[in-house]
């Protein structure tokens, strides 16, 4: 590789490295990884110990960090985290509730389902992915929204 290519190659990585972090800082994501032209980047950021509570932007000015929730309060997600009837997602990227825009849902809070049912889909590196119930049940609840950013763990729907 000449001189020029190299110099050339780690501006465009450079460039890369700046938008994927954008993207972690946009959506909470804490890794992203991505492959153009033959070259793989991956950008992770170090977890904090606590999920950080998603916070809207506002014209407010800035008078120091947003107040964090009491520890002795389980948020929600926490406590479907746990539930015994959570699907968690088995990978980290986008949940789409509906097999297209415009389409109906794959399932709906208080539908009932049977195993091996297609609860949503979650894209994944441009490749989308079923989401499958793993037992028969009722959908209490959808804990995501469509075109939601999901990480690997998180609990999608609850089934009982």
């Amino acid at each position: 590789m000449t001189e020029n290519k190299k110099t050339e190659s780690k501006e465009i990585e450079s460039g890369w490295i700046r938008e994927l972090a954008a993207i972690l800082q946009e959506t909470g994501l804490t890794e992203i990884e991505i492959e153009r032209a033959g070259v793989r980047l991956k950008v992770s950021r170090a977890a904090s110990a606590a999920p950080a509570p998603i916070i809207a932007h506002s014209p407010s000015p800035a008078s120091g960090p947003a107040p964090v929730p009491a520890l002795e309060t389980p948020s929600p997600a926490a406590s479907a985290q746990n539930h015994p009837g959570a699907v968690p997602s088995p990978m980290v990227g986008t949940a789409y509730l509906a097999p297209s825009p415009g389409a109906d849902p794959f399932v709906k809070q208080g539908d009932t389902i049977s195993a091996g049912q297609t609860l949503m889909i979650i894209e994944a590196m441009k490749t989308m992915n079923p989401i499958a119930a793993p037992r028969a049940g009722v959908v209490k609840s959808i804990l995501v929204a469509d075109a939601q950013p999901v990480e690997f763990g998180e609990p999608l729907v609850i089934i009982e």
